[in-house]
């Protein structure tokens, strides 16, 4: 008799005796015993042998595989699922143009640190390298977008590959890893023996060593020196889980808080230390906050462009303080006064172990009001209650229905604006910010309902982003998955469109949609999914409550303001404190 994945015992994770069955078969069982309950992907030639393993996994019921309509939405749907959970998402692929068409969501999650671990599908391996049917390299092409990737050439080596693949993907900074299948080792017979989590430690790598006391000191000199503070909060909180220890530094010592877009949900938005997103689109009391700050604290952030706009302006009064993971980013684009390199959770749960506690909070009493006084003077725009619908007040009214909603966005002028006005909890703010990828919202959302099935998941769209992926409406309508897409309706490529009137002389180039838009209700319901079109003011709040209370997912296409910009702005080359369009700034 063939003995297959499901001829171990229920333990399974402690069974170590060797048993004979396919590369197939054993790939699952090592994703199995890895933690592995949710796989997103597409069948293809090259990676039946593994498709038949899934078959037989959903058949025991410890996986369940979601069939995406394109690979680029498998790859954002396990993206979804890691950022909305922690844990490190599965995708699958078969080989050449299923591989390529992963690779988008692999450059998307590599720019955002997003633990995946992606499986392709290769021709056989006598084939490699003899331009075979849909063979592609897909170890050479993303060799720049990967944490590491392998080629596996013997069946069995699946088992110590796995491991070492989700150990890549979740350590240190965490990143996507890729695993490239030939056929044939999908359907190899072996003599397979398990190698269970964390039991092999790659080849190369280092642990960052631990946390230098002198370091520590250094930093709570400089803060409790400090009369204008900053704490400048990036994604990598997120990924350490460092919401709580930030939280009683900020209050320690009365530190005021900004976060990038990766780092929206690190620090309470709506408590009174929080200045919101700094940036391009950020605040502007956010970024006056950063241009007179005298130290700013990055935590988990990488000082990238759409941050710090011209970089020599960028927080030109301050010391500062860098606590990051990744070395890499220490001194990469700014000069820094104390670097901890260090999981961010734990240097900064060290720095309030050895502060002393509120003893200088009385230090940023001028400078709490300061920001004060300049939140009640450049408040965020509130839109007149009049005319057409202005996309600011569907993101008010979003964040008053569902203020605990998962939110996934795509990309453009409505996920600034949904990442102005939403509040959002740690985890539960899911947007492409390094790669900036349009479509990449939908599927996203998708993985988030597969993690959380009884959490609400909310999409944020634009027109123009949603087209990009609007086939996975049928992975929504086959697996019942509640999710609404909020599509905010300008009928232009909106962010392309701004920069046209404000740098190209409003030269409007191939950025109208309107023409070729399609009937979104339509579609949405000939993909059995549930349709609303919002075009009056007051049709939007009983409109979006029937969407919200509808038991399905459903696709609400909101008509609003075609000429509406977004702001504050902080134009290309010029510093944060040089914004264009905030309330007031004629003062």
């Amino acid at each position: 008799m063939t003995l297959t994945s499901r001829s171990f015992s229920k333990d399974s994770s402690k069974n170590k005796k060797p048993v004979w069955i396919n590369g197939a078969d054993a790939l699952m069982d090592s994703l199995k015993i890895h933690g592995v309950k949710v796989i997103f992907g597409y069948p293809g030639g090259a990676i039946l042998p593994i498709y038949d393993a899934v078959h037989k996994a959903e058949q025991d019921g410890w996986v369940k595989h979601y069939m995406v309509r394109h690979e680029q939405g498998g790859s954002h749907a396990a993206d979804g699922y890691a950022r909305s959970t922690g844990e490190v998402g599965v995708c699958f692929g078969t080989s050449g143009p299923g591989a390529t068409n992963l690779v988008t969501g692999i450059a998307t999650a590599q720019m955002d640190s997003v633990p995946l671990v992606v499986v392709t599908g290769q021709v056989p391996r006598p084939a490699i390298g003899t331009d075979a049917f849909q063979e592609t390299d897909i170890f050479g092409i993303t060799l720049p977008i990967v944490k590491h990737s392998w080629v596996i050439r013997d069946p069995s080596d699946i088992a110590k590959v796995v491991s070492e693949a989700f150990f890549i993907a979740s350590s240190g900074r965490p990143g996507p890893v890729l695993i490239d299948i030939p056929k044939d080792v999908g359907q190899e017979y072996f003599n397979y023996q398990r190698v269970l989590p964390g039991e092999i430690i790659p080849k190369g790598f280092k642990r960052n060593g631990d946390i230098n006391d002198c370091d520590i000191k250094r930093a709570i000199k400089l803060i409790e020196e400090s009369e204008r503070p900053l704490l400048y909060v990036g994604g990598g909180a997120i990924s350490s889980g460092a919401h709580d220890e930030i939280r009683t530094f900020a209050n320690n010592y009365q530190i005021p808080v900004t976060t990038t877009l990766m780092g929206k949900g690190a620090f309470d938005e709506k408590d009174k230390l929080s200045v919101g997103m700094l940036g391009m689109h950020g605040t502007a009391y956010a970024n006056f906050a950063v241009t007179e700050c005298d130290l700013l604290v990055a935590i988990g952030a990488r000082f990238d462009d759409r941050v710090t706009g011209k970089l020599d302006t960028f927080a030109p009064k301050a010391k500062v303080i860098h606590i990051d993971i990744d070395p890499a980013e220490v001194n990469k684009n700014r000069r820094v006064d104390v670097a901890i390199v260090s999981d961010v959770s734990n240097a900064v749960r060290k720095i309030n172990e050895k502060s002393l506690n509120n003893r200088f909070a009385f230090k940023t009493k001028n400078w709490l009001e300061k920001i004060d006084a300049w939140k009640n003077k450049h408040p965020l725009y509130e839109p007149p209650e009049e005319g057409e619908i202005y996309p600011q007040e569907v993101l008010l009214k979003v964040r008053k229905l569902l203020p605990d909603a998962y939110v996934t966005t795509d990309v453009g002028q409505h996920q600034m604006w949904a990442a102005q006005y939403l509040r959002n909890s740690p985890r539960k703010w899911i947007s492409s910010a390094g790669l900036g990828t349009m479509g990449f919202g939908l599927p996203a959302a998708i993985g988030v309902k597969a993690a959380l099935p009884n959490s609400d998941v909310i999409c944020i769209a634009g027109d123009a982003s949603v087209l990009m992926n609007i086939q996975e409406l049928g992975t929504l309508s086959q697996y019942g998955l509640n999710v609404k897409l909020i599509i905010i309706n300008n009928r232009w490529q909106g962010m392309v469109r701004q920069w046209q009137e404000s740098f190209y002389n409003e030269r409007y180039s191939s950025s109208d949609m309107s023409c070729g838009e399609p009937d979104f209700v339509k579609l949405a319901e000939s993909f059995g999914v549930k349709g609303y079109l919002i075009s009056d003011r007051k049709q939007l709040h009983n409109e979006l409550q029937h969407a919200f209370d509808h038991n399905g997912p459903a696709l609400i296409n909101i008509l609003v303001r075609r000429g509406e910009n977004c702001y504050p702005m902080v134009p290309p080359g010029k510093s944060n404190a040089q914004m264009v369009g905030y309330v007031n700034s004629e003062d």
